[in-house]
């Protein structure tokens, strides 16, 4: 190798430098042993800018033999406080790291036409035999594969590992079948010790370590993305047996349940999110992925057990996102930030889990809790909600005027009809501008994978049209759900108002298409829409009885069965209707025809695969015929009647 003579800085100079780099090193392990975080952070950002004026200084003379040692320490320091103080490996890292390889290459007089960092390193290290240089370049090189690792380049890592290696053949030495090549180098991978002269305030064994960790991780969150799970468990387990911090093992634990939940041994994953909660209890996605299995699995009161823990935490801001410790500058977190692991340990937010909460009492019949929880929902509300829910498309939450009402149906099933007319009214007052006098629905509003300037605009209406189509369907159930409120108020004739109300709005729709056949290919706006006109029926149909207006009822319930041939409610009340109407044969043989027929059981089934807003539940078992078995009686009483009788 040669060597540039005129260029050697002057010995004192040299010496100087040295005495600095040991000055600043030394400062730093008493900082990080004894002082308070805050004066730890601000150390950090003292010494980055402290070692980088060095760095600075001794690059503006030209690169030499004797000073590259200490130069390349300098940049190794340098690098390790930029990355620890920004809490993340930026691009700037590998720029310098790119200059301080060129630095070599200039002090070697070799060729330096342009070449990329992978072929620089490989340049490097053919040039640079001399033995002082070793350890040095084997320190950046560390720091190198901690930037390829975070910026997820797997394969240059594992190409600059082989050379600092000394490894041609990838399986030469430690990688036996089945086994991670890149976790193979790095064990194998022997790094320098530090030398008392050249002190590093980051060692590179326990950098090394770091990337062990890792990488592990890394691969592992990269195989759980794409669906091995086998492969992505085994190299989890191996990222928990590493170096890091008790934060970074509790997500590894996260990942590891997410992974199990996903292989189907909810038993496991449990296991695994136990773990992670027991080693931080601030990882609180774990608390959340725990009540997401216990839900899987029926356990509803260990899952609502956890959802309250969850809010609990949450309200008391535990689980405050903290920037990673400037005590141990570069960390696992530094290097592992995939968007499948920020998704994996999103932290809901507190009006999030009181809607879940709220909506899992609400299915499961525990009424009271449910009104509890979405009135402390709606106290959530007036807090400022967008502050607390993040504008992601990540969130649990539906549309607000969905949860008011789910709230008015809490309510309702509580006996606070009141209440759940009020809260309904809010709803009905807050979409009333939103929605146009008539709304044309098209049986398909698909738009196009590459929309042309005209489509872009034609899906702006669309988009448009479509929310629409939710203010109305709100406004609707909003009526809907009040006029189920007065009619078990016993105020029948407001109830009509009421459910008169919905069906008026539900008129505003025209669907252009030709009638029941085009339900399969609505919308599912259109199809609860139609739910809601089928409900509204049976329910003023229902009313209409209560009142004796037979007639009125008769209609009602037969537009119904136009809606939803076959539905058993509606058939039902169309058979009570015409039996107070004294047309008992004809009451008669609609049911014979109902009671035979497997439509309604159909129904039913298809009902619960697709189905409806939870807020729509208690208006359908409201709107269930409640006389089934006395109507039967009577039938059947009838039709033995007229069997024994010829002259009828």
């Amino acid at each position: 190798m040669k060597r540039r003579r005129g260029a050697d800085p002057e010995p004192g100079c040299l010496q100087a430098w040295a005495n600095e780099s040991q000055a600043l090193a030394g400062r730093w392990r008493a900082a990080r042993c004894s002082g308070p975080s805050g004066a730890v952070a601000r150390e950090v950002r003292e010494q980055r800018d402290s070692f980088r004026e060095l760095l600075l200084r001794m690059r503006g003379l030209p690169a030499a033999l004797p000073a590259l040692p200490l130069e390349l320490t300098v940049l190794y320091n340098s690098l390790v406080f930029n990355m620890g103080a920004s809490d993340s490996a930026i691009e700037g890292e590998a720029e310098e790291i790119r200059q301080g390889l060129l630095r070599v290459l200039e002090a070697c007089e070799a060729c330096r036409q342009d070449l990329s960092t992978e072929e620089l390193w490989q340049k490097v290290l053919q040039e640079a035999t001399a033995e002082e240089l070793q350890a040095p370049l084997q320190q950046l090189g560390a720091l190198q594969a901690a930037w390829w690792l975070a910026a997820g380049h797997l394969g240059s890592t594992t190409s600059l590992l082989r050379l600092l290696s000394n490894t041609e053949d990838p399986g030469r030495a430690h990688c036996s079948e089945g086994e991670n090549e890149l976790l193979s180098l790095l064990k194998a991978w022997q790094v320098p010790a530090e030398g008392s002269s050249l002190p590093l305030v980051q060692s590179a064994k326990e950098l090394k370590e770091i990337l062990c960790t890792s990488a592990a991780f890394l691969q592992g969150l990269q195989e759980l993305e794409a669906g091995n799970f086998p492969t992505a468990l085994s190299l989890l387990q191996e990222a928990t047996r590493g170096f890091c911090s008790k934060r970074v093992l509790a997500q590894i634990y996260t990942c590891l349940g997410c992974c199990a939940h996903r292989m189907g041994k909810p038993q496991t994953a449990l296991q695994h999110l136990k773990q992670a909660f027991q080693v931080d209890f601030q990882c609180l996605p774990a608390l959340s992925h725990s009540a997401a299995v216990f839900h899987e699995l029926g356990e509803t009161d260990a899952e609502l057990q956890a959802l309250a823990l969850l809010y609990e935490a949450l309200d008391k801001n535990l689980a405050a996102p903290a920037s990673c410790s400037p005590y141990c500058l570069i960390q696992t977190e530094l290097l592992v930030h995939t968007p499948l692991l920020a998704s994996l340990l999103r932290h809901r937010h507190p009006s999030e889990v009181k809607y879940l909460l709220a909506q899992r009492c609400l299915q499961e019949g525990r009424v009271a809790d449910a009104v509890e929880h979405y009135l402390d929902f709606m106290a959530l509300l007036h807090e400022g909600l967008q502050q607390q829910v993040p504008l992601d498309g990540g969130s649990a939450l539906p549309r607000i005027p969905e949860v008011f009402l789910e709230a008015a149906s809490a309510l309702e099933q509580a006996g606070r009809h009141h209440d759940a007319i009020t809260v309904c009214e809010e709803v009905i007052s807050r979409t009333t501008d939103l929605i146009p006098q008539m709304l044309r629905v098209e049986e398909r509003l698909e738009q196009p994978e590459c929309p042309s300037p005209g489509a872009r605009l034609a899906g702006g209406l669309l988009s448009q049209k479509k929310e629409s189509l939710c203010c109305l369907t709100w406004r609707a159930a909003g009526y809907l759900h009040q006029g189920c409120a007065w009619a078990t108020l016993g105020e029948s004739k407001e109830a009509i108002t009421q459910f008169s109300r919905c069906l008026g709005d539900l008129l505003r729709v025209q669907l252009c298409g030709s009638g029941v056949e085009l339900t399969e290919s609505l919308l599912p706006e259109v199809e609860v829409l139609q739910k809601i006109r089928l409900l509204a029926l049976i329910s003023r149909g229902a009313q209409f009885l209560e009142l004796g207006r037979h007639k009125e009822a008769l209609l009602d319930f037969q537009h119904g069965l136009q809606i939803s041939p076959g539905d058993p409610a509606a058939a039902s009340y169309l058979v009570q209707a015409l039996w107070k109407l004294n047309r008992k044969q004809e009451a008669a043989a609609h049911w014979q025809k109902f009671s035979q027929s497997p439509a309604g059981k159909d129904r039913q089934q298809e009902g619960q695969g697709r189905p409806f807003p939870l807020y729509l539940v208690s208006c359908l078992k409201q709107a269930m015929f409640p006389h089934s078995e006395s109507l039967a009686r009577s039938i059947q009483d009838y039709l033995g009647t007229t069997k024994q009788d010829p002259l009828y």
